[in-house]
């Protein structure tokens, strides 16, 4: 495959959708059930990442699938939109950068949106995701990331991610102390970072953080509410909040 370094495609990108992982924070739920079905709000955590992929145009999803597999292939078989792909990891689980890599094909050469599935938010007055899309800029950015605000997040139980500077790039946090930003699992990246990759297996982080290193690294701030539902208490947490926001 050819990968392009600097050319970014505008809307509708592809989406690469996070779906393999093992849950071992919602344990025992995922001793049975994995992570991304788990429900929020009566819709599993999937659905609420592919319902804001569709309200942001986008049309192609790849879904990978690791962890008790079939269960997710088959409820994605109930949905009409966005188009699914399954990236099968059935036999080695790849984390997010090998899993990037196996569905390489199917997500193009230029630039795709990254989503992870315990993440959901409730809107502000605008799509957060048409948001972003908008700002992407190749020119001056290899990645992209939807950030949140730290102190107004639910279910955070970490001292943030990143500072912002006022150019919009991001800084990774320095060691003992609270970053204002949370990465909130949503972003674009480029394809050719993974162009010289021969691995099969690794993190997707290191390449947020050496995007920041060289400046490329750039932050849109999310508007509404970020929920993080990565364990079995953020399930009730996230579930008040949404029961308040119908008030």
């Amino acid at each position: 495959m050819t990968f392009s370094v600097t050319a970014g495609a505008r809307a509708p990108l592809p989406a690469m959708v996070f779906a393999a992982g093992l849950g071992t924070r919602m344990r025992p739920i995922t001793h049975t059930l994995p992570k991304p079905l788990v429900k929020v709000a009566g819709r599993a955590l999937i659905d609420h990442t592919l319902d804001r992929l569709v309200e942001a145009g986008v049309e192609t999803a790849v879904v990978n699938v690791h962890w008790l597999p079939d269960l997710i292939v088959n409820h994605l078989q109930t949905r009409t939109a966005p188009k699914i792909v399954i990236s099968d990891e059935r036999e080695k689980l790849l984390d997010q950068g090998g899993g990037i890599m196996k569905a390489m094909d199917h997500l193009g050469p230029d630039a795709f949106i990254i989503c992870n599935t315990d993440a959901i938010w409730l809107e502000g007055p605008r799509s957060n995701l048409r948001r972003m899309i908008a700002a992407w800029d190749p020119q001056k950015m290899d990645i992209l990331l939807l950030v949140a605000t730290t102190a107004t997040s639910v279910g955070v139980d970490w001292p943030g991610d990143f500072q912002m500077l006022g150019d919009g790039r991001l800084v990774k946090r320095e060691e003992r102390t609270v970053a204002p930003f949370v990465y909130s699992g949503f972003g674009i990246i480029k394809a050719g970072l993974f162009a010289n990759e021969s691995r099969d297996v690794f993190s997707l982080a290191p390449f947020f953080f050496d995007a920041a290193q060289r400046g490329k690294l750039h932050g849109v701030r999310l508007e509404g509410q970020w929920l993080h539902v990565g364990a079995p208490e953020a399930i009730e947490e996230a579930e008040r909040t949404f029961v308040r926001s119908a008030l």
